[in-house]
């Protein structure tokens, strides 16, 4: 994948302590969960990859939707969006999160943004410099 897509989305957290909310919090502070998806297509599948990451063989685009009673056309896309978000990895075509539980996930995406912005601070510099600012 040549680019990654970062969206943060600042909401309110969930009152309760509730795993599911919780999920769901993460999952649409992350951007990954919009309104469009009406059966809640992208949160099921991350739900299952996440289960899924403790025996760590990844699941195929079938077995996803085999299990989650959708169209694999359905589960390609919602893939390619976590793909594009960097929280799925693809291995011999299987997928699975990026590493083995959310607090890492968080963590992992905390650098990949860090290090964009220090690339765009670096060239923004050169820039400036070359503009004579």
């Amino acid at each position: 994948m040549d680019f990654q897509r970062f969206i943060i989305v600042k909401i309110r957290r969930p009152q309760k302590h509730n795993i599911n909310e919780e999920l769901q919090w993460i999952g649409t502070s992350l951007g990954l969960f919009s309104q469009r998806d009406k059966d809640k297509s992208c949160f099921r599948i991350f739900i299952e990859l996440l289960k899924n990451t403790r025996l760590g063989s990844g699941l195929t685009s079938d077995e996803l939707a085999y299990r989650l009673k959708l169209s694999r056309g359905t589960v390609i896309h919602h893939i390619n969006k976590l793909r594009g978000a960097g929280l799925v990895v693809s291995k011999q075509k299987r997928y699975i999160l990026r590493v083995n539980n959310l607090s890492s996930l968080v963590d992992e995406i905390k650098k990949d943004i860090d290090r964009t912005y220090d690339d765009l601070k670096e060239i923004a510099k050169n820039i400036d410099l070359k503009l004579g600012f």
